[in-house]
């Protein structure tokens, strides 16, 4: 295991809401979530980033001191730094530095399981790698392992850049050809008119843990960051019995760059082609809101901010002050609050995304032939049967059946729409 020294920089002319607490617990997350031992963790204040440093040179010989002191590994810093700004300070401080995209990457080299989260990992690695293949130093000599090397290996970082272009343009082309065959599910999904909603949120939201409640399964979930890097798509029945395609997604965070966002479009367009957005935010969170703000501001970026959504005020089984869920619950006035890892008042929610997909379903009166007997099944499978009744020239089915199916069968005569002279009693 590496030992790290964690830098949280706080920039004087940086706008934000964040305390510089708030900063140093989350880069201690992302440390923890890739498995490093944190030494210490050092705030550095700083005016503006300097060109050579981002720090100023006192601070980095300060650094230097105290690496050797703690006897780190490696230096990890809250903020993005140049290629220029990294070999400085490596041959200063003498140890191996990492910037904050990449701890994220190597967060999602640790948790993409797929061939696609692969490739998608890949491809951001080595596009953050590009602009950085100059000159010599730790950088591209790493061959011990650890934080900020795992992904492309060594002989990758060896490449030259028409080698590594050539690289990235041949995962960029793999990545095409699961796009189109993403395309072509969809496109299967909305000949049978299936609607379809994405769970959204900030990192660590509960977003897996809600998806499993709702229906009933056993995706495998886990405290911690980015713990969803592939596309996970389920089939949830509401209560009139229609049929929803309900998608997890990654999780968001602060300043996440667009080219990390752009790298993991593949759970990401589940989200820009959702009918519906579930918004889950950890309503035990202190930061709550800050949270909100960031997952609106990154689906402002992907241009679906207008998207229909549902807020969800979610852990608030966590909740120890009831005054905090009152209080958010005026910044968020139409949201349901439940309790996704004890099922609590899910009901609610189910109830509320059926309310914004009814008009969608059709409350049907119809009678089949005898010879017809598997439509029976097709109905129960996706719709919800209220009544069935056996006679001897017909079955007549009182039923809640999606719009398109029941156009498409009474298109292809294979049902008879039964007046109300004839109401199923």
């Amino acid at each position: 295991m590496e030992k790290a020294l964690l830098v949280t920089i706080k920039l004087r002319s940086e706008k934000d809401n964040w305390r510089i607490d708030d900063a140093v617990t989350e880069l201690e997350e992302l440390a923890n979530a890739c498995g490093v031992e944190i030494a210490d963790n050092i705030i550095c204040n700083c005016e503006k980033p300097t060109a050579n440093l981002f720090i100023g040179k006192g601070k980095a010989e300060e650094l230097t001191l105290i690496s050797q002191e703690k006897n780190v590994d490696v230096l990890i810093f809250s903020h993005d730094l140049s290629g220029t700004q990294q070999r400085n300070l490596e041959e200063i401080v003498g140890k191996k530095t990492v910037d904050r995209t990449q701890l994220i990457l190597d967060i999602f080299a640790r948790r993409a399981k797929t061939p696609t989260g692969r490739m998608q990992v890949e491809l951001a690695q080595l596009q953050y790698l590009l602009p950085r293949l100059t000159g010599k130093g730790i950088i591209l000599s790493r061959l011990g392992g650890g934080i900020g090397t795992r992904g492309p290996g060594e002989k990758k970082l060896e490449m030259d850049r028409r080698r590594l272009r050539g690289k990235i343009d041949n995962l960029k082309e793999d990545l095409r050809g699961v796009a189109l065959h993403r395309l072509t599910m969809k496109k299967k999904r909305k000949e049978h008119e299936l609607p379809t909603i994405a769970l959204v949120g900030y990192t660590n939201a509960g977003k897996s843990t809600l998806i499993n409640a709702l229906t009933q399964t056993n995706q495998i979930v886990s405290d911690g960051l980015f713990t969803t890097l592939d596309p996970l798509s389920k089939i949830l029945k509401l209560p009139n019995g229609e049929n929803i395609v309900i998608s997890d997604t990654v999780g968001f965070l602060r300043n996440l760059g667009h080219h990390l966002i752009e790298a993991f479009n593949a759970t990401l367009e589940e989200a820009i082609g959702a009918d519906l957005l579930i918004h889950v935010l950890d309503v035990s969170s202190a930061l709550a809101k800050e949270h909100s703000e960031v997952v609106l501001s990154v689906l402002k970026q992907l241009g679906i901010e207008q998207k229909p959504t549902i807020t969800v005020l979610n852990k608030i089984d966590a909740l120890t002050d009831e005054f905090w869920l009152s209080d958010l619950g005026e910044n968020f006035p139409h949201s349901i609050h439940i309790s996704a890892k004890l099922e609590k008042n899910l009901d609610s929610l189910l109830k509320a995304i059926q309310e914004i997909f009814e008009p969608k379903m059709v409350d049907a009166q119809i009678a089949i032939a005898h010879s017809r007997m598997y439509l029976v099944d097709l109905f129960y499978r996706e719709g919800k049967v209220r009544e069935i009744k056996y006679l001897q020239k017909e079955i007549r089915i009182h039923a809640n059946l999606p719009k398109a199916l029941y156009h498409k069968l009474l298109q292809n005569k294979e049902i008879i729409p039964i007046d109300n002279s004839q109401l199923i009693s």
